[in-house]
């Protein structure tokens, strides 16, 4: 399954800060991360972390706790507010078993073990900026409020459960099995997003995506396009002006949810 990402500027890019002692790991991580779409800023001890959150705001620290100096711990200390929450999602890399009984008292987004599979951060990754948009970042129009999602599917197995997924993440659904069908209700209900699979009866998905960037009212509407294979959507360009990602995934609807997880944007 690939995916390619529409409209997307550098300044639309995610933002991370990679906190870890462990140059391979860091580099590793970091290209990475930057491959799937993210603007990664990497520090190598607590002590470098403070000093980027200086001219930096990220949406969320990925954080090693054992570190000479400072460390994770210490590091935390310094990013706490007066309720003894953190100001950004953090997502904690151990080595370490049953981390998270440490942090009884600290609110943690997340823990995953070292060494970890790229994959498996990437999949943590976007689940902690879903659900915790809501506490971070979020506009004053869209605070409050589910947004809302077109889903240009007409495989049920697919459909079903990113569906089930993106509800649990605060989105409105909407499933559009036909081209002209997403086209219409783009134009019509303004959603926040719009994903849907470039092979489509009557438009395929590029096609609708050409239509919309040239529309006033859809223009600004963030399009994410997958298919079954990558060829499709080589072979499948949008208008000259509209950039995008390409990244291949396996062929599961869990996969797919994963990378449209780190696409979506607002």
């Amino acid at each position: 399954m690939s995916l390619r990402r529409i409209g997307m500027s550098e300044e639309q890019k995610r933002k991370l800060l990679l906190i870890d002692d462990d140059t391979s790991l860091l580099v590793t991580l970091s290209d990475f991360l930057r491959f799937e779409g993210y603007d990664v800023v990497t520090a190598k001890s607590g002590e470098k972390g403070l000093e980027v959150l200086e001219t930096v705001e990220p949406e969320l620290i990925i954080l090693d706790m054992s570190m000479p100096g400072m460390g994770g711990i210490g590091f935390l200390k310094h990013i706490l507010d007066e309720k003894g929450k953190p100001l950004y999602p953090v997502l904690v890399l151990t080595a370490r078993a049953n981390m998270a009984e440490f942090f009884s008292d600290v609110e943690i987004d997340g823990f995953i073990a070292k060494p970890c599979d790229p994959q498996d951060l990437l999949m943590e990754v976007g689940r902690i900026i879903f659900l915790r948009r809501g506490d971070y970042g979020e506009t004053t129009s869209t605070a409050g409020r589910k947004r809302r999602m077109i889903l240009g599917e007409s495989d049920p197995s697919i459909a079903e459960p990113m569906v089930a997924w993106f509800s649990q993440c605060s989105y409105l659904v909407e499933v559009c099995g036909k081209g002209p069908e997403v086209l219409e209700s783009a134009i019509v209900n303004r959603p926040d997003v719009i994903v849907m699979n470039q092979v489509l009866e009557g438009l395929n998905g590029s096609a609708v995506a050409d239509m919309l960037v040239v529309m006033p009212n859809t223009k600004l509407i963030p399009v994410v396009l997958y298919a079954d294979d990558e060829i499709i959507l080589k072979n499948s360009p949008v208008k000259s002006g509209v950039g995008g990602i390409v990244a291949t995934v396996e062929t599961t609807a869990a996969d797919v949810v994963g990378k449209i997880v780190n696409a979506v944007f607002e």
